[in-house]
């Protein structure tokens, strides 16, 4: 009897693991085309828009457009990133608009210079397919939050070519502290095959390797604690002032068509003061360049400004592509000034703010795996150990569920 209900068991296992399997490798062949068209579209209008500098005249029109978009299909309180949260939170679907919408908004804020990512877009419009998909195969409740947290992590894969990542980002950064281990299989299988899918489309992912080993010694650690308590005080003041001028820019500009509209004036502005378009756009081949060792003392501040500018008054996008910039043009300095490797400090700086804003310290450290190497893992674990602690749950979405922490 005991044999018996040990197989019965074992047949029930067997019948959760092709189920899941089925649906992973579903939702990652979805996930790794739409990941590789947006990459690719993404691409190429951003190529137009540095070969056109005139385009950001257009930004404006490209804010009626966004705003228009959102109110025509009556999406005006979408809060995006954090409404994804709570939707896996609270077991809820993801509406199918958001996906085109999406992807079209985000795509007009990339061709026409605003300064956002991309992440944010593909985590939206991975829940949005596996959502859709979930309702086609008519999936519970339970089963949909599954489903969606592995559309998200297939379009993220897609998009980013780093698979792993992409599997415990979507585990782990809705909930702070913990992972939610039943959408493991799904979100592993659909984020490797989203990822070769978009391989075989010709989308790679940004990788600067360290092959040499960094000496873990008590100069090093002290360096390194110091950069760490540097990115955590970053990452607060990052993370406070980005709320704080979406919110008075509500309050101040109440009406969605001239904040905007005004926003986009001064992103032009600024621009024209700069000289040039280097702090427009995502900022990752800015971010390249401070692993490269080259960064100016200002670029983490003005690339932070344009962006917390950008998105405060609601062009779309994301947020995580220009916090590596952030993070690496800061390390960059700062390791200069700390007598350290400058391209390894703007790697540190990278990873580290990347975990402090999204509080999901495992993914920094199998982020620093997937885009430098292991070679020097121990250390990028350090950094994102340390920032995690000292930044207090400072992170950009307000819906993740944070864990009490007691004194």
């Amino acid at each position: 009897m005991f044999i018996l209900g040990r197989l019965h068991d074992w047949e029930k296992y067997f019948r959760v693991f092709i189920k899941w399997s089925l649906s992973g490798l579903l939702m990652g062949l979805i996930g790794g085309a739409v990941g590789a068209f947006f990459a690719h579209t993404l691409r190429f209008v951003t190529q137009l828009r540095e070969a056109n500098p005139w385009l950001i005249y257009l930004l404006p029109l490209g804010g009626i457009v966004t705003a228009g978009l959102y109110q025509l299909f009556k999406m005006s309180n979408n809060r995006g990133t954090n409404e994804l949260i709570v939707a896996v939170l609270n077991n809820q679907s993801v509406r199918a608009m958001v996906a085109p919408i999406m992807f079209a908004c985000t795509t007009v804020t990339h061709l026409l210079g605003g300064s956002a990512g991309r992440e944010g877009a593909a985590l939206q419009i991975g829940g949005s397919f596996a959502s859709m998909l979930a309702k086609l195969l008519r999936f519970k409740e339970r089963d949909r939050t599954i489903l969606i947290m592995s559309g998200m992590s297939a379009v993220f894969a897609g998009l980013f070519g780093t698979p792993l990542t992409a599997t415990l980002f979507a585990l782990e950064f809705e909930s702070v502290g913990t992972i939610f281990s039943p959408a493991l299989l799904p979100c592993y299988l659909s984020a490797f095959t989203a990822s070769r899918l978009s391989a075989a489309f010709g989308v790679h992912s940004e990788t600067a390797i360290f092959t040499e080993t960094v000496p873990f010694t008590a100069i090093t650690n002290f360096k390194i604690l110091i950069l760490s308590l540097a990115v955590a005080l970053l990452s607060i003041a990052v993370c406070t002032l980005m709320h704080k001028m979406e919110y008075l820019a509500k309050k101040y500009i109440p009406n969605v068509w001239l904040r905007i509209v005004l926003g986009a004036i001064v992103i032009i502005g600024l621009t024209l003061l700069v000289g040039d378009q280097r702090y427009n756009g995502a900022g990752m081949e800015m971010a390249l360049g401070a692993i490269a060792g080259n960064a100016e003392w200002y670029d983490f501040l003005l690339k932070f400004l344009f962006t917390a500018v950008t998105l405060a008054v609601g062009f779309k996008g994301g947020e995580i592509v220009p916090t590596f910039c952030i993070g690496a043009t800061f390390g960059c300095v700062l390791g200069n000034l700390l007598g350290m490797d400058p391209c390894f400090a703007a790697a540190l700086g990278l990873i580290g703010l990347f975990c402090c804003v999204t509080n999901s310290p495992i993914t920094a450290i199998v982020l620093s795996v997937e885009m430098f190497g292991s070679a020097n893992i121990h250390l990028f674990a350090f950094v994102s150990v340390i920032v995690f602690v000292l930044s207090g749950n400072c992170g950009l979405y307000s819906s993740q569920k944070l864990p009490y922490l007691k004194e």
